[in-house]
């Protein structure tokens, strides 16, 4: 049962609906069902998101009767911020926590004039690729779409200005943090609405993007759902290898994927390029020959290559190419036509670099466990699961 579900019952036998998590037609009908107008969604939606108001009383053009009913049928919610780091190069990193037991991380990236958000999808990760710690932290559940957009509106009220006031702080929005965001899928594309409409965050579709390891079947929903920008953690250039990274390459292999990458391009009514996103792991993935590979798989899709350097973490055995290496594989990239920046690292003295995310979870998969015993098996006993 969804939180709008739940307005149609007497307010005495149901929880207050949390406004934070409602689009605009979910809100219109909230208003509906409690007997008031339609347009009145608009006032709160900009009160919420534009002012990042959580008091009812706080609300200025909103009569004293109005409040009264809100405040005994609805409430405005966030997660509680446990941590937040401030980098040297300007990166902020929040831990927000959802419950006793569960926290995700969301990061905020500056770049000139330039400010993109990475936003979690999950409580760790439904998958386990082998180069990112999120997926070593296991799995727990999805976030709901409060959880989701309450990681914006967060970050958008740290900053301390209203939109209208002064400049956009937030002006990307990268659904690339903890989680695989299309095995979340009716609340994250809840939750990118919120994002895009004026009345929330305004966000331009082209500035906002979904990043996938490749669940095919939700690329091809994802395009007749919402109009957004798309990235894919390809990672490898032929099957053999990103089974081992990708492990979901195993269900869904990069046939399957490419087909996927070209429906969202001839789909789009303008001009169109998937940004596939390239860990560079040394001696794994990184060398000429796997980059005229990489060549061959996309030549025919419109794209850009993001090269990353692999962000070390702890006991992971994946190391970092030296600055040569990665030259070198992007100018064999580049002479081939693609655009190939290298991503510069953000944040690292903080914990928020790409892969590097790891929040708190209570890890359902015992994922996390399995890999504690792999690296220190003198200390971790994983006790065999009960049947």
């Amino acid at each position: 049962m969804s939180e709008l579900d739940l307005i149609t019952e007497t307010p005495s036998s149901t929880p207050k609906v949390n406004l934070l998590g409602l689009t605009r037609e979910q809100l219109e009908q909230f208003f509906v069902e409690i007997g008031e107008k339609k347009f009145r969604s608009q006032q709160i939606m900009k009160w919420v998101h534009h002012f990042g108001v959580d008091n009812f009383d706080d609300m200025q053009n909103v009569g004293k009767g109005l409040k009264e009913k809100l405040k005994a049928r609805a409430e405005i919610v966030a997660p509680t911020v446990t941590h937040f780091k401030e980098s040297t190069d300007g990166t902020r990193k929040w831990v927000v926590q959802l419950d006793a037991k569960n926290s995700v991380e969301t990061v905020f990236i500056p770049d000139g004039k330039r400010g993109t958000l990475c936003v979690s999808s999950q409580v760790g990760c439904a998958l386990d690729c082998s180069f990112c710690s999120t997926g070593k932290q296991g799995f727990q559940r999805d976030l709901t779409v409060a959880e989701i957009i309450a990681q914006v509106w967060i970050a958008h009220r740290s900053f301390g200005t209203p939109e209208h006031k002064g400049a956009r702080h937030i002006t990307n929005v990268v659904m690339m943090g903890m989680g695989e965001p299309l095995l979340n899928f009716e609340n994250v594309v809840n939750a990118m609405h919120l994002m895009r409409d004026d009345l929330g965050y305004g966000i331009a579709k082209k500035r906002l993007t979904l990043s996938t390891s490749g669940v095919v079947p939700q690329m091809y929903e994802l395009y007749d759902r919402i109009d957004v920008a798309l990235a894919v953690s390809l990672h490898a250039p032929n099957d053999e290898l990103r089974n081992e990274l990708v492990p979901i390459n195993k269900k869904y292999p990069l046939k399957e994927l490419m087909k996927a990458c070209h429906a969202y391009v001839d789909k789009a009514t303008d001009s169109r390029r998937v940004t596939i996103e390239y860990v560079l792991l040394e001696g794994v993935n990184d060398n000429f020959e796997q980059a005229y590979e990489l060549i061959e798989l996309l030549k025919t899709l419109p794209c850009k290559i993001n090269l990353i350097p692999f962000n070390p973490f702890p006991h992971n055995p994946y190391k970092k190419p030296n600055g040569m290496r990665v030259r070198a594989f992007q100018e064999v990239l580049q002479k081939a036509g693609f655009v190939s920046p290298i991503r510069t690292t953000r944040g690292d003295d903080i914990d928020a670099a790409c892969g590097q995310l790891v929040g708190q979870v209570q890890d359902k998969t015992r994922r996390s466990e399995r890999w504690q015993a792999k690296i220190n098996p003198q200390v971790v006993e994983v006790r065999p699961a009960k049947g």
